[in-house]
């Protein structure tokens, strides 16, 4: 794990790297959304969002590199969703966009 980053170790046992990544969402209908990510891991993320996607939406969000990713919400509670996302990111990109993320930290 880069030296750069500090990891969360929650119940899944996923390591997760803390972030403040501002970002963007589209819903399944097109509609955007400002996105806040908080922590992200390459098969998932959390963030605050400024609307109220229900569990099993889809969003396509944008992440340095990558672009558009599409996920899954999982669970969506006060403001803040976690998500899924369809396809875990390589690690070589996983870092690369980390390292664009935590640049903005």
């Amino acid at each position: 794990m880069p030296s750069f980053a500090m990891a969360v170790r929650d119940a899944r046992g996923t390591p997760r790297d803390e972030v403040m990544h501002r970002t963007r969402a589209t819903d399944a209908t097109g509609r955007s959304t400002k996105l806040v990510i908080v922590n992200i891991s390459a098969n998932g993320l959390m963030a605050r969002c400024e609307s109220d996607p229900a569990a099993g939406d889809r969003l396509s969000v944008q992440l340095p590199i990558l672009g558009d990713v599409e996920a899954v919400v999982r669970w969506s509670l006060g403001g803040r969703i976690g998500c899924e996302l369809e396809r875990t990111i390589p690690l070589a990109d996983y870092y690369g966009m980390l390292s664009v993320m935590i640049r903005h930290i």
